[in-house]
């Protein structure tokens, strides 16, 4: 499969992004929280979404490249816009995971021409106290450069327990080469999460919106996909407890949902 990587020059910084398909429709994925760059996953992930190729040309973007400290979700959500922009990314159907959810939801607000229909996957539209204390956990391990409770929490609260059990210790091996640049990286992106409070504006998207979590979402939680979907007054679906936070990597039928709302 043929993957393009690029870079789009912002106004005042840079992002990276990856693309592939022959589509006429853009489908634009902002993926969830990671310490390693998505642009490491390039190929991976053109694998798992090949049956988008032929209706979709799909663009991938990473985070912004140069970061500074209290750097908000939407100034994330602002960067990818641009990028958007630039590209001729209009009428896209956007795809945002976990944290990628939350910067959908700011550029359906704000640039509405950029969103034809939108696809919320495990995701919230403000942090509870359960979710704040998860990310707390994870930016005190990356403070401390603990490769080891990193993962160990990596894998213990994204997943769900069959997944974890059989892929465990491929992630472990995946993520020993963790630098010390990309746990800063991961503290300020993690850190962006706190300001998120975009629930009192939901009610300015006007596009199709479909929100899908799981019971046994131990991150983000169920009851903010119920949430969101409630107020946005939109569909919603949750998958049952066998799977977790990142059930879109771990439900057979997951990508024919998204495919079933996009066309």
């Amino acid at each position: 499969m043929n993957v393009t990587r690029s870079t789009v020059k912002l106004k005042n910084n840079e992002m990276d992004y990856f693309c592939f398909g022959t589509g006429k429709t853009p489908f634009v994925m902002l993926p969830g929280l990671s310490v390693k760059s998505v642009m490491n996953s390039a190929e991976g992930v053109a694998s798992a979404y090949r049956m988008f190729c032929d209706d979709f040309t799909v663009y991938c973007f990473d985070r912004t490249k140069f970061l500074t400290e209290n750097y908000t979700i939407e100034q994330l959500s602002e960067d990818t816009a641009e990028a958007m922009l630039l590209l001729g990314l209009e009428g896209s159907c956007v795809f945002g995971a976990s944290q990628g959810g939350m910067m959908a939801q700011y550029i359906a607000v704000n640039h509405p021409e950029l969103v034809k229909k939108l696809f919320l996957a495990s995701t919230c539209s403000r942090l509870s106290k359960t979710s704040e204390e998860v990310m707390d956990k994870w930016v005190d391990c990356a403070k401390k450069g603990d490769i080891d409770g990193f993962c160990d929490l990596f894998i213990d609260l994204l997943y769900g327990r069959e997944f974890a059990e059989k892929f465990g210790e491929f992630i472990r091996i995946a993520h020993q080469d963790i630098t010390a640049e990309d746990f800063e990286r991961f503290i300020i992106l993690g850190r962006s999460c706190g300001g998120l409070n975009i629930y009192d504006r939901l009610d300015l998207i006007r596009c199709p919106v479909y929100v899908v979590g799981a019971k046994n979402d131990r991150v983000l939680t169920a009851r903010a996909s119920v949430e969101t979907a409630q107020k946005l007054g939109c569909p919603c679906y949750l998958y049952d407890e066998r799977y977790g936070h990142c059930v879109f990597d771990e439900a057979p039928d997951y990508k024919e949902r998204i495919m079933k709302f996009f066309k």
